[in-house]
């Protein structure tokens, strides 16, 4: 009986730890961000941002998380002239701050079908 007792308590862990918001993120908007020190996450998973338009306000920072179980990705302003970013591999992430105001798109260099929008007010 002890050992059933365990392997309950073991998956209700489990169960626990999964329901945490390391894996999917909602649409986040301004007038739900409190600390503007902490980065908003945008989950990269199954070749798609998570959400595919966020918004947010001039100084926060992105994060950008790879939840994939096997395949690379990057994150590419490629209409603002910047650089692809390094290609991110699975739990491996990228933080980039925006201080103006605007609209930008981006998309990942590899699977161009994967684009996004991050709007600064």
């Amino acid at each position: 009986m002890r050992k059933n007792n365990n392997l309950l308590i073991i998956a209700i862990v489990f169960l626990l730890g999964s329901c945490t918001s390391t894996g999917f993120y909602e649409k986040t908007n301004s007038s739900n961000l409190i600390n503007q020190s902490v980065p908003i996450e945008v989950s990269i998973y199954k070749y798609k941002y998570i959400p595919e338009v966020l918004v947010i306000k001039a100084g926060q920072t992105v994060r950008w998380v790879n939840n994939e179980k096997r395949q690379y990705h990057s994150v590419w302003f490629e209409e603002n002239g910047e650089a692809e970013s390094d290609y991110l591999f699975p739990k491996e992430f990228l933080d980039k701050k925006f201080d103006t105001p605007g609209e930008y798109k981006y998309r990942c260099g590899p699977h161009p079908e994967m684009i996004a929008t991050i709007i600064v007010r």
